[in-house]
């Protein structure tokens, strides 16, 4: 019999939600009457182009919930790459930012973890068949299923790891969440964010912080303190009824304190607005988002809300 590893949080939890609780759930959303006509808009002026030929200046393109195409020091990553249709039984709530066949040459591939809405396999093949040598840097416990799949440029990290990519550092930072792709393998493979940044940083703030997807917890802080982060890619959704997503989904207002905990210099919104993984809806997310950067006073300037499709730069 194989003993697999069960991987857990920083505090020790495993988020394992018991059945009654998804009952409960299921019966308060049934209750719930909800405005879903806001759609996240697609940016008109697109930068293709450039996106294309860029090899010096360091871009996020948010292609749609916790997707971006990053580009730094001559490389073309893309995070948690999902191109699906629809999650489950819910269609998709408005079509990717680019398509595939618009992204220029894709380099490299970070994972965040395992769960559908980030690691979606058609995606991932489809990316392998424009690059052959394409990588896929990943969570540890994930290469073996991935290596299963056919993909051959597999990488595992651990948290605190540093791997590289060119003269990209790549870091593996911790989250709070949980992994689950079948009936047998929860928690089997960890999860976590990742921190890019040149080699040759020189101590500056260059970093861009890929959240991934977690709850609230003091692993902001820890990571804020060893990197100084410029860009920080946060998630906002999916985090209603809050006493069943608290533990794996910051909400809007936790997800302001997070971008303060990590000390990063500009606020990119994510996680919301391409599928419905559970009550709150993209209007929401954002008006919750708005009101707590403005109760806290916060500089206008260091929050900057992509459309689909749009480039930071």
């Amino acid at each position: 019999m194989i003993i697999r590893r069960r991987y857990e949080n920083l505090d020790g939890s495993q988020n394992r939600k018991k059945l009654a609780h998804l009952h409960r759930w299921r019966k308060e959303r049934k209750a719930k009457i909800k405005d879903l006509s806001y759609r996240v808009p697609q940016a008109e002026a697109r930068q293709l182009d450039y996106l294309r030929s860029n090899r010096t200046q360091p871009t996020a393109t948010w292609i749609g919930h916790s997707t971006f195409l990053l580009q730094m020091e001559g490389q073309n990553l893309i995070t948690d790459p999902v191109w699906a249709t629809r999650m489950g039984l819910e269609k998709r709530l408005a079509p990717p930012g680019l398509r595939l066949e618009e992204l220029p040459l894709i380099d490299a591939v970070l994972l965040s973890h395992s769960h559908y809405d980030h690691m979606h396999l058609p995606t991932l093949r489809q990316l392998a068949r424009a690059n052959a040598r394409m990588q896929l840097f990943v969570p540890a416990g994930l290469g073996a299923k991935l290596r299963s799949c056919g993909f051959a440029h597999v990488t595992e990290a651990n948290w605190w790891e540093e791997l590289r990519l060119g003269s990209l550092e790549l870091h593996f930072v911790p989250a709070q969440h949980w992994t689950r792709r079948t009936l047998f393998d929860m928690n089997t493979s960890h999860w976590g964010g990742w921190i890019v940044r040149p080699t040759n940083h020189g101590g500056e703030r260059l970093a861009i912080y890929f959240a991934g997807d977690s709850g609230y917890f003091p692993g902001f802080k820890l990571i804020g303190d060893r990197f100084p982060i410029k860009w920080a890619l946060m998630p906002i959704g999916a985090y209603e009824p809050e006493w069943f997503m608290s533990q794996q989904h910051v909400s809007p207002e936790q997800a302001v304190q997070a971008f303060l905990d990590c000390g990063a210099e500009l606020f990119v919104p994510m996680h919301y607005g391409a599928f419905r993984l559970a009550d709150d809806t993209p209007r929401e997310a954002l008006d919750r988002l708005f009101a707590e950067w403005a109760r806290r006073q916060l500089e206008p300037e260091r929050l900057r809300v992509l459309l689909f499709g749009e480039t930071l730069r």
